[in-house]
């Protein structure tokens, strides 16, 4: 697990490891909510709610948080405006002290509620912006800046000319400004933004103008959620080799190359930028043994997916902070002053080591909560994503900066 150093009210606190009491703890429960888009025509984050449950069934079967049950409230934020806030609210009615490891691109309208009751947001996805804006936000990730930079940089290296496919959509419109700083601090162009519906069934018009006139050097690069697999089959059906294809994690993941052939993947050969390291890696050991011993009949968990990486990391946080408040009341207020003063948390490599103090933000303009811009890249080959190379963080921050 995590450690972290934590200075509240002039005193330090370190981690007291989880309490030795009876299964489900002695004290009175500590309430979170975890939600995220199911059951949907677009983006769907099974995976992350599921993933909070099985934390929480595995902290409570040690004897939870400093002797504290945890209960995990989900919500399916259905990639509506109306139901994200109606989340937000059924939190706040449950005095929940955090929100966790959550996904939703409507910020404007969640956040707010938060807000005003005083709610932390730890460890969203890092699709909204106002995960990087709002003081009550503490995120864990670069979120989509970090991907798309690491992504243009990653194909700055092989690329004359790139294209982008992204969503139509008002969170679209930002990835082009991110993908374009990576790839002109490598002296390349910037890409051809191609605009796709983010829920079509065919992706050829998209396909073919992103192919534009072809030739040597020439890469695509889509993002598009759950939608990345069709637009790729697509693009397959098109017939035109030599172009390099591309993705970030979250558009592109294992579950993806298993489905579409393996090794005879159209993606074979493909660069994907990931916040975090290659779902091989031993760091994740602990999540996988955790869902194994947990969760072993879930099937909407995949521990290969980063929305469910994302719901670990921030659970995990959560925890140390937790314990360190020893034995202070855990509330949202006691919750958000403690991360306030996060120093130095260690996450067990799968991240750079957070802190949420003044000093930790970035200097990203209309980001400025951003504390971690390092990205990971990673291709595939033989069907399977792998680390380039050693494998370690790049870090995205001079050029997020130099672009702001």
């Amino acid at each position: 697990m995590a450690t972290a150093t934590v200075l509240i009210g002039g005193w330090l606190l370190g981690g007291c490891g989880l309490s030795s009491a009876t299964a489900g703890g002695t004290r009175d429960p500590i309430v979170v909510m975890t939600w995220a888009p199911q059951n949907t025509n677009s983006t769907n984050m099974p995976g992350m709610p599921a993933t909070a449950e099985a934390y929480a069934r595995m902290v409570n079967a040690r004897g939870g948080l400093g002797g504290h049950r945890l209960q995990v409230l989900t919500c399916d934020e259905h990639n509506d405006t109306v139901r994200a806030e109606r989340c937000a609210q059924q939190a706040v009615d449950a005095h929940a002290v955090a929100v966790i490891g959550s996904y939703s691109q409507y910020g404007q309208s969640y956040m707010a509620s938060l807000e005003t009751a005083g709610i932390p947001y730890l460890g969203g996805y890092g699709i909204a912006q106002e995960e990087f804006t709002s003081p009550l936000s503490y995120p864990v990730n670069g979120g989509g800046p970090a991907l798309l930079a690491g992504n243009g940089q990653q194909l700055a290296s092989g690329c004359r000319t790139t294209a982008l496919v992204r969503p139509d959509t008002t969170t679209g419109d930002q990835y082009p400004e991110f993908l374009d700083a990576g790839l002109t601090a490598a002296h390349r162009p910037p890409a051809d933004d191609v605009r796709a519906p983010d829920d079509a069934t065919d992706y050829t018009a998209a396909a073919e103008r992103a192919v534009g006139g072809g030739g040597p050097g020439r890469c695509v690069t889509a993002v598009l959620g759950d939608r990345t697999a069709t637009f790729f089959d697509s693009f397959r059906r098109l017939g035109i080799g030599g172009i390099r294809t591309a993705s970030v994690l979250g558009s592109v993941k294992q579950s993806l190359l298993d489905s579409t052939g393996g090794t005879d993947s159209p993606l074979e050969g493909a660069y994907a930028t990931s916040w975090y390291p290659p779902a091989a890696d031993p760091r994740w050991n602990p999540m996988r043994d955790a869902i194994a011993r947990f969760a072993f009949d879930d099937n909407r968990i995949d521990v290969a997916d980063p929305g469910a990486e994302t719901t670990w990391i921030a659970y995990t946080v959560f925890a140390d902070v937790v314990r360190a408040l020893g034995d202070s009341p855990v509330t949202a207020a006691t919750v958000r002053r403690a991360l306030d003063h996060t120093e130095g948390l260690t996450t067990g490599g799968l991240t750079p080591p957070l802190g949420w103090r003044y000093g930790d933000m970035l200097a990203v303009r209309d980001y400025p909560r951003m504390v971690n811009a390092s990205v990971t890249f990673q291709v595939v080959r033989g069907g399977r994503l792998q680390a380039v190379g050693k494998g370690g963080f790049v870090d995205m921050r001079g050029i997020l900066e130099g672009a702001s």
